[in-house]
């Protein structure tokens, strides 16, 4: 319906046609926003490569490219306005962000749940789903901060997830969310037009490829001042850790730490025979909506390598972090028993876990009532098979001794069994 309603509009001039552009999204985001920094150039390499990839391989429907159109002029026009809170409030930039946690793992390893456990704790800060969409306030937030209006972004956020959600209502079983749920900072690296979001939502093996080889440094000083940002719009002190996650950080682990040092890490293990399924799934129910030309099979093979090179990236990376800065955590363990999990977790982080505790048990109590309507999904679906998953992954396995899905399945069936 989108499609012909798109193509309906375009035939009659009711719709700008596709327009992909660099030098023209700039110009256009630049005259309605009335503002002409964007801050850092670096954004334009990875804008360039993303629009070039998008133009020649990604064979995007109207619906597809019209979307692709907004989001830049969103993300563009973004830009132009943190400058402006920057220049408008120095002190932004000089908050600082003390020893954040930081969750790492591949896609689907159970890092939205430990995120959403720690983020329940008040002693830490964290990203909320709109401000993953919208991080950067609009030109009249000082009367939003003085009580006199609302905050248009949690609204945004709202219709967004109701369009993705009547497009493709698979979305909520793969990633349930709302505007004020805890997020994790992928949409920070949008505004450098880097990451795995495009990955996960256009067919861009080119720009994908090129990513692959670059230093993502630059991408990560744009996140931090957009955490100052969010951090500042909270009105949340600066002393406050910031609970950050997102499956980027496994292929970027030293940017990560140049540019957060004294970053604490909280690695996620979980059987790749799952996390493999699950990212194809993840990204297949994204790329359908943007293109008609999608193979589940290519999509199968990509995200098998993507967790490959993930694995590998994250794996060279920890031979340099001291291991007081790191603990592993299994997703079998979480499952078993969150409690004892996150107890061992909160030793390593040298606090006491019982203020947090009440805010767990809500959390949890409330994610119970999704488990009705699970994610479901097979390697097969996307042309892979078990043993190909074990065999490129399987060092990993071991190495790490994570349980298969079978071993998991079979404890999970024992304690049910013994509760009965």
């Amino acid at each position: 319906m989108a499609n012909s309603v798109i193509r309906a509009g375009r035939a009659v001039g009711a719709l700008a046609k596709p327009d992909l552009d660099k030098d023209r999204l700039m110009e256009r985001a630049a005259s309605e926003a009335g503002l002409d920094d964007f801050g850092d150039p670096w954004f334009e390499q990875p804008l360039d490569v993303l629009l070039q990839s998008l133009r020649e391989e990604a064979r995007l429907n109207p619906a597809g490219d019209f979307s692709a159109m907004q989001q830049f002029h969103k993300v563009l026009t973004d830009r132009l306005w943190a400058r402006m809170w920057f220049k408008r409030h120095p002190e932004i930039l000089e908050r600082a962000i003390p020893r954040p946690v930081v969750i790492v793992g591949p896609m689907r390893s159970g890092t939205t749940r430990l995120h959403r456990l720690l983020a329940s704790d008040r002693r830490f800060s964290h990203m909320r789903s709109f401000e993953t969409i919208s991080p950067v306030p609009r030109p009249d937030f000082e009367d939003v901060l003085a009580g006199e209006a609302e905050d248009f972004r949690p609204v945004l956020a709202g219709r967004i997830m109701k369009v993705a959600r009547l497009a493709n209502p698979r979305t909520l079983s793969i990633h349930p969310t709302g505007p004020y749920q805890p997020e994790e900072e992928l949409g920070l690296f949008v505004s450098s037009m880097w990451g795995m979001k495009h990955d996960a939502q256009w067919q861009i093996p080119s720009y994908t490829a090129w990513c692959e080889t670059q230093d993502a440094e630059p991408a990560y000083r744009q996140l931090a001042d957009l955490l100052r940002l969010v951090g500042w719009s909270q009105q949340v002190s600066s002393i406050r850790p910031w609970i950050l996650k997102t499956p980027q950080h496994m292929l970027d682990l030293p940017a990560l730490l140049k540019v957060f040092p004294d970053a604490r890490l909280i690695f996620t293990h979980r059987d790749p025979q799952a996390v493999v399924g699950s990212a194809a799934s993840l990204a297949w129910n994204q790329t359908i909506l943007y293109s008609d030309h999608v193979d589940p099979a290519d999509i199968g093979r990509e995200w098998l390598r993507k967790t490959e090179l993930m694995i590998a990236r994250m794996r060279a990376a920890r031979d340099s972090i001291p291991r007081e800065r790191m603990i592993d955590v299994q997703y079998d363990d979480m499952d078993r028993d969150w409690r004892a999990t996150m107890e061992r977790i909160y030793a390593f982080l040298g606090l006491d876990i019982a203020p947090a505790l009440p805010g767990m048990e809500s959390y949890l109590e409330a994610a119970e009532s999704l488990k009705r309507n699970p994610h479901r999904y097979s390697l097969e679906q996307f042309g892979l098979s078990t043993g190909e998953v074990a065999e490129r992954l399987g060092d990993y396995t071991r190495t790490y001794a994570i349980p298969t899905e079978a071993e998991a399945g079979r404890g999970r069936a024992e304690r049910r069994s013994a509760a009965r």
